[in-house]
């Protein structure tokens, strides 16, 4: 029987290598471990994998494709729903959605729907593409502001509908967090995220760089004199938040967004490019999430000794499983039920290292998690030369303090409706700006939504 089958193992980089590099870790599964994998979907007739997935991609039906050996439809189904599968397939939290609804993975393991997909994404991109039917202008123009994964998601699914979509994109580079906030080893730039938003431009989306939306151009001015019959915003939440501790103004104190954007976009770790970046000999990272993760595992292969700072137990961690395991192995050190109060320095303004306090847990807090409390008279150093703040971010204000009518929330997230509609008319939202700092697969769920609800307004009118 098919679920008798052992899930089968994919291959990675040894960790006392790939420490050194920034090569992708995970390899990836090949034709015959991909279908003998796909051979253990039981092709539930009530999925329930299907509706743990935010874009809703009819996973049993490309699983099947797949395991018969027709890769060619099971790229052309997992294109009716996603626009992004060779991205998704790496960086999606699987674990909880998909394959954590997987019938398999409640006496066994779940089928590895992740890595099957990122293996038909990347085999749609080596032989020609997703492709698209054939699509039929309707003369309408829709503006998107964002090319990170909701924007792309949205301007993918409008323009198969007919519509001429324009991507604005505030820096030089089109991905967003993709290409800024996610490491090489884990999303390959060029390999993968450049090759997938060059499949949107064959069904007819249009790209503009460098154009800061609320400086540049105003959204009032897309709607009013551009010609737009709508907007969404997929503009993410790149502000960065800080402890407000004392020393945070030192030397050597970063957020994530900056050391990542650094090392990402403006690829500090290769020495063919001029783009400063320091790490000195020991770096902390302060925070439990994927960004976290990220940041110390960069840090690392810049050469330096790298720890995780977190307030919580590993229990709490709200990183990925893998991201967790793959830091582990590649050496890094974890200082949990820590909490730095200080960050302290020399007499020139440079970070010599943290105060912390150690950390218990209560009860509960409002997202379930056991609120850390302070363990009196725990106060102790931590050494370093460099402390990265990854905390979460927030969404930017320029936007809302440049056009009529766009309410925010107290966070300062764009107030939006479940399919995107903002207190603007014609202007939608949707992902990261919306929500606050989320996963790519939700931000992409998020696009799909607006964009029906893009075109039932534009058809309303």
């Amino acid at each position: 029987m098919a679920n008798k089958i052992a899930r089968v193992s994919v291959r990675e980089q040894d960790p006392a290598v790939r420490a050194t590099n920034f090569e992708e870790v995970c390899y990836g599964y090949n034709a015959e471990e991909a279908q003998l994998e796909a051979s253990r979907c039981l092709n539930c007739k009530n999925p329930r994998c299907v509706a743990a997935c935010p874009v809703n991609i009819n996973i049993p039906a490309f699983i099947h494709s797949l395991a018969e050996g027709d890769f060619a439809k099971a790229s052309a189904i997992i294109a009716e729903d996603s626009s992004l599968p060779s991205i998704c397939g790496r960086v999606c939290p699987q674990e909880t959605q998909c394959e954590g609804s997987c019938i398999l993975g409640i006496k066994g393991e779940p089928v590895a729907i992740g890595k099957l997909e990122r293996f038909v994404g990347d085999w749609s991109l080596d032989n020609g593409g997703k492709g698209s039917a054939e699509i039929t202008p309707n003369g309408k123009r829709v503006a998107v502001i964002g090319s990170g994964p909701s924007g792309l998601a949205c301007a993918f699914d409008l323009a198969k509908m007919g519509y001429d979509v324009t991507v604005f994109e505030a820096l030089h580079k089109l991905g967003g967090v993709l290409v800024y906030g996610i490491p090489e080893f884990r999303l390959p730039k060029q390999k993968i995220v450049a090759r997938e938003i060059e499949d949107l431009s064959r069904v007819g989306v249009k790209f503009e760089t460098d154009v800061i939306v609320g400086r540049t151009i105003t959204i009032d001015d897309l709607l009013d004199r551009e010609g737009f019959s709508a907007v969404f915003i997929g503009s993410g939440a790149g502000l960065p938040r800080f402890m407000g501790i004392e020393g945070e103004n030192l030397n050597g104190v970063v957020s994530a967004n900056e050391f990542l954007t650094r090392a990402n976009l403006m690829r500090a770790y290769d020495d063919e490019y001029d783009t400063p970046i320091y790490v000195g000999k020991r770096v902390a990272v302060v925070g439990g999430g994927n960004v976290a993760m990220d940041a110390v595992r960069t840090a690392k292969r810049l050469g330096a000794e790298a720890t995780i700072i977190y307030r919580r137990s590993e229990a709490e961690l709200p990183a990925r499983r893998e991201e967790v395991h793959h830091a582990k192995e590649e050496g890094i050190e974890f200082r949990m039920l820590t909490n730095p109060t200080r960050v302290n320095g020399d007499e020139k303004g440079w970070v010599t290292g943290l105060s912390c306090v150690e950390m218990e847990l209560g009860e509960p807090d409002e997202s379930g998690r056991r609120s850390p409390v302070v363990k009196q008279g725990s106060d102790f150093d931590i050494p370093c030369d460099v402390v990265i703040m990854a905390l979460g971010t927030s969404p930017n204000p320029l936007l809302k303090s440049t056009t009529r009518g766009l309410e925010t929330n107290r966070r300062g997230c764009i107030v939006a409706d479940e399919n995107g509609a903002t207190t603007r008319e014609g202007v939608f939202a949707g992902g990261d700006a919306v929500t606050g700092a989320a996963t790519v697969i939700l931000a992409m769920g998020a696009g799909r939504r607006a964009a029906k609800a893009i075109d039932e307004y534009i058809k309303s009118k």
